[in-house]
């Protein structure tokens, strides 16, 4: 069983249902048959009534188009049965994908959006300080702590592109910062930081935790809207609700804060 099952991040589902019917909305209706042409059985595809050869250019676009139709198809089956198994009544239609643009400051006058394209820029484990302390390993990547993977775990069962510790440049500072996870919500093409602390020194912490929100905030980056905090402390597992919690807040507030 996945570890999130039981964490399912409902306004998250719901931009995922929504993103999935946009989509299918978006794409003609293709039908599949097979066709006797010249003594030859051929696939063909029927759009508005017209076939269409699947050898012919057309045909050859149509098939890919169905096959994407038919994954889409797939995809959104699934996980309407997954908010039909957890949550009551219908998907809000509300939490539906819509054009977001925030940026991030690297200095006065450099700004970048923080879409896919910031996203695909950055490095997936760049931090290069203190690498010994990376003893917790999942999928490929060591990381710093077993929530840390969990966390990691979280993100790549629900489909959320991740990097972790990409080196990151902010207004104001004259080194690289290295979050410990920036999200892509591909459903709103729109990136997301995420830091996770964990306490062994609430005090020391305190500190570190303040001074990463003033650096963020001085790179035009907003607390619980562009960054949002995750917290353990020792001999206490980190709970997954607080992450699920935490991710929905932060997509509703992105559809409905200007």
């Amino acid at each position: 069983m996945k570890i999130t099952e039981p964490y399912i991040p409902k306004e998250y589902l719901a931009l995922k249902i929504n993103y999935l019917r946009q989509q299918l909305a978006a794409m003609p209706e293709i039908t599949k048959t097979k066709r006797i042409i010249r003594g030859k059985k051929l696939d063909v595809y029927i759009v508005n009534s017209r076939l269409y050869r699947s050898d012919s250019i057309t045909g050859k676009e149509l098939q890919l188009s169905f096959i994407k139709r038919d994954q889409l198809e797939r995809e959104l089956t699934k996980l309407e049965s997954t908010w039909n198994c957890y949550f009551i009544g219908m998907v809000p239609q509300d939490i539906e994908p819509r054009k977001i643009t925030r940026r991030l400051y690297r200095s006065t006058d450099d700004a970048v959006i923080l879409n896919s394209d910031f996203f695909e820029s950055l490095k997936h484990d760049a931090d290069p300080n203190y690498r010994e302390t990376k003893t917790v390993f999942y999928n490929g990547t060591y990381y710093r702590s077993a929530a840390e993977a969990d966390i990691a775990r979280f993100y790549t069962e629900n489909g959320i592109p991740f990097k972790y510790e990409p080196e990151i440049w902010l207004n104001g500072l004259k080194y690289p910062v290295y979050s410990d996870f920036v999200i892509l919500i591909k459903e709103l093409n729109l990136c997301k930081f995420h830091e996770h602390f964990g306490m062994k020194n609430s005090a020391n912490y305190n500190r570190i935790t303040a001074t990463k929100y003033n650096n963020y905030s001085g790179a035009g980056l907003l607390p619980e809207l562009d960054v949002f905090y995750t917290y353990d402390v020792d001999g206490v597992p980190f709970d997954l609700r607080t992450l699920s919690t935490k991710l929905n807040s932060v997509i509703y507030d992105s559809l409905f804060i200007p």
